[in-house]
């Protein structure tokens, strides 16, 4: 997905980083781009909004680490299996699944003929867990609402 290409291009880390080397460029780029470092009023202002990509940058490549679904495996599998789909919506190759049990979790680069097959299944549920779960990069979308 270009979001996470691009995510990754601005913090300058590859596939492989781990949420040690992400928070020490990200600590790294904010000591550079802090708005209180820079007098003149463009220059802060250009500072601003780098360090306001680099914020988003960083958050969005923590929640789809593997670290981070390897701490949130356990409540993931039992989302994914006890819960069923209450709705969902997709847009630019970004699913979202709402599960009635409040979870709301986005997967990344889902390719739009998947999605159809989504839709027309008889069981959306059955079929997300075999051909959409463990398939695509993902984030719990409720939990960074609710961190905002």
């Amino acid at each position: 997905m270009k979001k996470i290409a691009d995510y990754r291009k601005l913090l300058g880390v590859d596939k492989s980083a781990e949420l040690k080397d992400l928070k020490s460029i990200y600590r790294t780029l904010m000591k550079d781009f802090h708005p209180d470092k820079f007098q003149e009023e463009e220059e802060r202002l250009e500072a601003e909004a780098k360090s306001k990509e680099i914020i988003e940058a960083y958050h969005f490549l923590v929640s789809i680490a593997p670290e981070t679904h390897h701490k949130n495996l356990e409540v993931y599998t039992q989302t994914t299996t006890l819960s069923n789909i209450q709705d969902f919506e997709y847009k630019q190759q970004v699913l979202v699944i709402d599960f009635y049990d409040g979870s709301s979790y986005e997967y990344f680069e889902v390719p739009r003929a998947v999605y159809i097959k989504l839709v027309n299944a008889d069981s959306p549920g059955r079929f997300a867990r075999r051909h959409i779960f463990n398939e695509y990069p993902y984030r719990n979308v409720a939990k960074v609402s609710e961190a905002v």
